[in-house]
C-alpha cells in the first residue's frame, strides 16, 4: 500500500525514528552446576604436590615430631591435651587431630599433609556456599571461591602441617557463619543458634583467632539489613563471653616459657604507626601481586625505617579514597573491608615481639572480605566489552596464581628447602641461618649446622642464643674449650638464660669438672624452676656421683613436669635399681615401655631388675627384646646369663 498524503508520510517518518535496534543483552556467563566441583578438583591437583612433602621443621618438630601429648592415646592423655598449654598456644582440638594421626600412621608425613589438603578443599566448598548466600549470586560466589582456592598466600596454611590450626579453625568458623545466615534468614530458630554456638566452640578449640566471630555476626546483621536492637545484641553475649575466655587463655598461654625463638623489638610511637600501616599495605599488595613470598617476612634491620614504610600511609589513604568513590558498591565495600579488618586485627602485632612483621598464613580468612569485593565488582560491571576484558584478566590471574601456588608448595618440601628459600630472599638475615642451622643440627649434620651458625653470628655478633647452640655443637664434637668460649660469651652477654648454664654444665662435665657442672645445673634450675633438661642433666650427674637420693628427687620433678616422657621413667627406674628397689624399678620400666614400646634401654634395665628378682626367664626375654632393638650391651649379658 502507498501513502500519498503529507500527513501519512510524516507519520511513517515518525515511526521510523521511534523504532530502535534491539539492545544487546548484558554479558552474564552461565554458571554450570559442576563449576564449584571443577574448582575443587583443580585445587586438589595443584595441592597434590604437597602430599609428598616432608615435615618442615618450622614448628613441625614441636607440634608433631617431639610432641609428647600426641603419644598418649588414652582418656588421661586427652585430658592432658585439653588442660595444658603447649608451645605457648592453646588449641586442643588441633592437637587431638595429630593424636589420632599419630595413633594410626605414626610419623609418616603423608597423612598429615593429606588431612590439611582435604580440610582446604572442604573450606573451598564452604566458601562457595557462604559467598552465594551472602551475595545471592553464583557468579560472585564462583569468583570468591576460585581466588580462595588457589591464591598463593594460602599455601602456608595448607602445605605447612603445623598450620593445621588455620584450616581447622577456618572450617568451623566458616560453617558457623553459614549456619548463622540460615538463622537470620529462617525465622531465628533455636536449632540454628545452637549450631552456630557449637561450631564457634569447635573453632575456638582449634585456634584462638576465632574470637572475632561475634563481631562478624554483627557485621552480617548490618549487611543483611537486620535491625540492630537489644535482642540482636543480647543473643551475641554467649559468643562474646566465650571470646573473652579464650582470649584470656591465649594471653595466658603466651606466658608459658617459649622456645627462645623470639626477641623483643623497640620502636617509638611514630614507628609503630608506620609498622602497622606497612603490615596492612603488605596484605593489600600481596592480594594482587603475591610475589617474593617467604615463610618469614622480617622486621627491617636498619636503624630507621626504610622509606617504603612511610609511603604506606598515603597508599592506604589513596586506596580508601578510590574505594569510597565506587558509590554503587559502597555497601559491599564496607562489608568486605570491615570483614578484613576484624579478622586480621588479632593477627597484627600491636606489641612487636618475634622476628616476623607479617605472615602469609594470616590472610587465610581475612582475604575473603577482599575477595568478596572483587567478586561483586566483576559481577556488577555493566559495560559488556569491559566485562569481557575483566573476565579475561581474571582468568589470567587465576592461571598465574595457580602456577605460583604449585611452585610455592615446593619451597615447603622440608625444613632445609624452606629456610634456603628464606635465605635466598633475605641473604643478610641472621635468624634464617640460625633456623637452617637448627634443622641441620637436628639431622646430626653438625658441620653443616656449624657453618650456618657461624654465618648467623657474622651478621649478628650479639646473638646470644646462637652462641649457646654453637657451644652445644662444640660439646657434641668434644671441642669443650671452644664450647666454653661460646658459653662464657653468652653468659657475659645475658646472665639470665638458663639454657646457657645448662649447656655450660655439660661442657664442664666433658672437661671432667663435676663440681662446676653441678653449680651450673643448680643455677639453671634457679633461673627457670620448671626447666626440664636441667633437672634431667642434674639427675644424671647426681646418679653418676652416687647421690642417688638427689638423683631420685630430680627425676621425680622431671616426671611431674613431663609425665609422658618414656626416658624419664627409665632414668628413675635405673636409679631404683642402684638403690636395690627392684620391684618399684620394674613398675617404672613397665610404664616407660607403655609410652614407648620400642625403647631398648627400658627393656635392658627391666631385665636387670627381673634378674635381681630371680626372674631369669623374664630378664632374658627383656634382654633379647633389647638386642633386637639394637642395644649394644644386651648380647654380652645374654651370653653370660641366658642359656
Amino acid at each position: 500500500m502507498t501513502y500519498k498524503s503529507r500527513k501519512s508520510t510524516k507519520t511513517v517518518k515518525q515511526k521510523s525514528i521511534q523504532v530502535n535496534p534491539p539492545k544487546e543483552k548484558d554479558f552474564v556467563p552461565k554458571i554450570p552446576a559442576w563449576a564449584p566441583s571443577a574448582i575443587i578438583v583443580f585445587t586438589a591437583l595443584i595441592y597434590l604436590r604437597a602430599l609428598f612433602n616432608d615435615f618442615a621443621n618450622l614448628d613441625d618438630d614441636m607440634y608433631i615430631l617431639k610432641n609428647p601429648y600426641i603419644r598418649d592415646f588414652s582418656l588421661n592423655g586427652i585430658k592432658a591435651i585439653f588442660t595444658s598449654f603447649y608451645c605457648s598456644n592453646y588449641h586442643p582440638l588441633t592437637t587431638i587431630t595429630y593424636l589420632f594421626e599419630f595413633k594410626c600412621f605414626g610419623l609418616s608425613p603423608f597423612p598429615y599433609h593429606l588431612i590439611n589438603v582435604i580440610l582446604h578443599l572442604i573450606n573451598t566448598f564452604i566458601v562457595y556456599k557462604l559467598s552465594e548466600k551472602l551475595s545471592g549470586n553464583s557468579l560472585t560466589a564462583l569468583i570468591v571461591t576460585a581466588l580462595f582456592a588457589v591464591h598463593p598466600m594460602h599455601v602456608e596454611s595448607v602445605a605447612w602441617v603445623s598450620e593445621r590450626k588455620d584450616v581447622l579453625y577456618a572450617l568451623f568458623y566458616l560453617l558457623a557463619l553459614l549456619v548463622y545466615l540460615r538463622y537470620i534468614g529462617n525465622g531465628y530458630k533455636l536449632k540454628y543458634y545452637t549450631g552456630v554456638l557449637f561450631l564457634f566452640i569447635l573453632s575456638l578449640l582449634s585456634k584462638s583467632a576465632a574470637v572475632t566471630l561475634p563481631l562478624l555476626m554483627i557485621l552480617v546483621d548490618i549487611y543483611k539489613g537486620r535491625k540492630i536492637n537489644t535482642k540482636s545484641l543480647l543473643e551475641k553475649i554467649p559468643f562474646l563471653l566465650l571470646s573473652v575466655v579464650f582470649g584470656i587463655l591465649a594471653i595466658m598461654s603466651q606466658q608459658v616459657v617459649g622456645s627462645g625463638n623470639e626477641i623483643s623489638l623497640s620502636f617509638n610511637f611514630i614507628e609503630r604507626i608506620f609498622l602497622l600501616t606497612y603490615t596492612l599495605a603488605f596484605y593489600l599488595v600481596k592480594l594482587v601481586f603475591p610475589f617474593n613470598l617467604s615463610a618469614m617476612h622480617y622486621y627491617p634491620n636498619e636503624q630507621t625505617l626504610p622509606w617504603e614504610f612511610y609511603a604506606t600511609f598515603p597508599f592506604l589513604l589513596i586506596t580508601g579514597w578510590l574505594l569510597l568513590k565506587k558509590t554503587s558498591l559502597r555497601k559491599v565495600i564496607f562489608f568486605g573491608v570491615i570483614f578484613f579488618i576484624i579478622t586480621i586485627s588479632v593477627m597484627l602485632q600491636i606489641v612487636h615481639v618475634g622476628f616476623a612483621l607479617a605472615a602469609e598464613r594470616y590472610s587465610y580468612i581475612p582475604y575473603l572480605g577482599l575477595f568478596f569485593i572483587i567478586g561483586q565488582w566483576i559481577t556488577d560491571i555493566q559495560k559488556i566489552y569491559f566485562k569481557k576484558v575483566v573476565f579475561a584478566i581474571f582468568f589470567l590471574f587465576i592461571i598465574i596464581f595457580s602456577y605460583q601456588t604449585y611452585d610455592r608448595i615446593g619451597a615447603w618440601k622440608n625444613g632445609e628447602t624452606l629456610f634456603t628459600d628464606i635465605i635466598k630472599k633475605n641473604p643478610e638475615m641472621y635468624h634464617a641461618y640460625w633456623m637452617r642451622g637448627n634443622i641441620k643440627y637436628n639431622k646430626d649434620d653438625l658441620q653443616g649446622a656449624l657453618i650456618d651458625y657461624n654465618k648467623a653470628i657474622e651478621y649478628n655478633p650479639y646473638f646470644t642464643l646462637c652462641f649457646i647452640v654453637r657451644g652445644d655443637i662444640h660439646n657434641r664434637l668434644n671441642n669443650y674449650n671452644e664450647a666454653l668460649k661460646d658459653l662464657n660469651k653468652a653468659i657475659s652477654s645475658d646472665s639470665t638464660i638458663a639454657e646457657a648454664y645448662n649447656t655450660r654444665g655439660m661442657t664442664y662435665l666433658g672437661l671432667g669438672n663435676t663440681k662446676l657442672a653441678l653449680n651450673d645445673y643448680n643455677k639453671a634450675v634457679k633461673l627457670t624452676p620448671k626447666y626440664l633438661k636441667a633437672y634431667i642433666n642434674r639427675g644424671v650427674l647426681k646418679a653418676k656421683t652416687n647421690d642417688l637420693e638427689g638423683a631420685m628427687k630430680d627425676f621425680n620433678i622431671a616426671i611431674d613436669l613431663n609425665p609422658i616422657d618414656a626416658t624419664l621413667y627409665n632414668y628413675r627406674g635405673n636409679v631404683k635399681n642402684f638403690l636395690k628397689d627392684f620391684k618399684s624399678a620394674v613398675e617404672d620400666f613397665n610404664y616407660s615401655l607403655k609410652l614407648d614400646k620400642s625403647y631398648p634401654a627400658a627393656y635392658y634395665n627391666r631385665g636387670v631388675s627381673r634378674f635381681n628378682l630371680k626372674d631369669t626367664a623374664g630378664a632374658c626375654e627383656d634382654w633379647n627384646n633389647a638386642m633386637k632393638l639394637g642395644d649394644q650391651l644386651a648380647p654380652e649379658i645374654i651370653r653370660q646369663y641366658c642359656k
